[in-house]
């Protein structure tokens, strides 16, 4: 074990915990920051590789290969990063966006909205299928945000949709695993009613879509980004973009009440007035800009300092 190594995979433990910071804000995706961080194709091919061959090495005993196959320091890493700042900074975020919503609003727009010019520019030449894709993307994220939800179903089949669906958004920059949830109806009956009540006959048909719907997808994923790399760069880029009308500061959350729980089931925006807070809100939002010019030359620094 290394500095080099040691340094790599501090940085490793350090985006996780961005991706885990985020995953506690409502309507943010982590995936979002793992394309920011440049880390988000690395998960994707560590996810799929838990595959036959994988099982294979396991029960033959062959750990070291099996660590190497999956990819898995670096996914446990990125996981613990993740469950750590989930844990830690709910309660923080929960404080910050009941005293200071705005502010916070306005910051992670400004992060996001810099995200869509700096992952834009990784293509190099931008044509009309690009920014087909692109826009495809801002229409679909777009369309997430401002939909209608939909209504319960506890069917077998589809709460196991349900759990397939909402881990890849999840996984996918600028879309929210739990939001879709809300929008196909079940957010109540899967993340309330089934956990405090320990409907083991709804978790589990819901957790085991989640985790046949991850591997496959991972791999559908994983062979774009191989074959239609820029094409499926544009469209993700267009989800982010997409996703800025849940971050805009100045909206009015619409909710419902379900059993003792107040749950958001859409927004309802509006324009800033020309007064102090807008102005604080602005400088929250150039810092969520800076934030990402900071990632940007860190990412390059690091890059330039790892061995060839």
């Amino acid at each position: 074990m290394n500095i080099t190594w040691i340094k790599e995979y501090l940085t490793i433990l350090i985006k996780g915990l961005a991706m885990g910071s985020v995953n506690a804000i409502p309507g943010v995706s982590g995936g979002t920051i793992a394309m920011i961080t440049g880390v988000f194709e690395r998960i994707i091919n560590s996810i799929k590789s838990f595959d036959l061959s994988a099982a294979k090495l396991l029960f033959k005993g062959k750990f070291k290969e099996f660590a190497r196959h999956v990819d898995l320091i670096f996914i446990v890493t990125i996981i613990f990063g993740n469950l750590v700042a989930i844990v830690s900074l709910a309660k923080l975020f929960e404080i910050l966006f009941r005293d200071y919503p705005i502010y916070i609003w306005a910051y992670f727009f400004g992060l996001v909205f810099a995200s869509v010019f700096f992952l834009g520019k990784t293509i190099k030449k931008w044509n009309a299928g690009y920014i087909a894709a692109f826009l495809t993307g801002t229409i679909i994220a777009a369309y997430i945000s401002i939909a209608t939800p939909g209504m319960e179903n506890d069917n077998l089949w589809y709460l196991m949709l349900c759990g397939a669906i909402a881990i890849c958004c999840k996984v996918l920059p600028g879309t929210s695993g739990a939001f879709v949830l809300l929008l196909l109806g079940n957010y109540h009956l899967v993340m309330i009613e089934s956990i405090i009540h320990a409907r083991f006959e709804i978790l589990l048909p819901f957790i085991f879509g989640a985790i046949a719907g991850l591997i496959p997808f991972s791999h559908f994923l994983s062979w774009l980004l191989k074959h239609f790399h820029d094409s499926t760069i544009s469209i993700l880029t267009g989800f982010i973009l997409g996703s800025l009308g849940t971050l805009w500061p100045w909206k009015k959350s619409i909710t419902e009440i379900f059993g003792e729980k107040e749950v958001i089931i859409g927004f309802e925006w509006n324009m800033p007035q020309m007064n102090s807070e807008f102005a604080i809100a602005f400088v929250w939002c150039i810092l969520g800009i800076l934030t990402i010019f900071f990632i940007e030359i860190l990412t390059k620094k690091m890059a330039k300092k790892e061995p060839v």
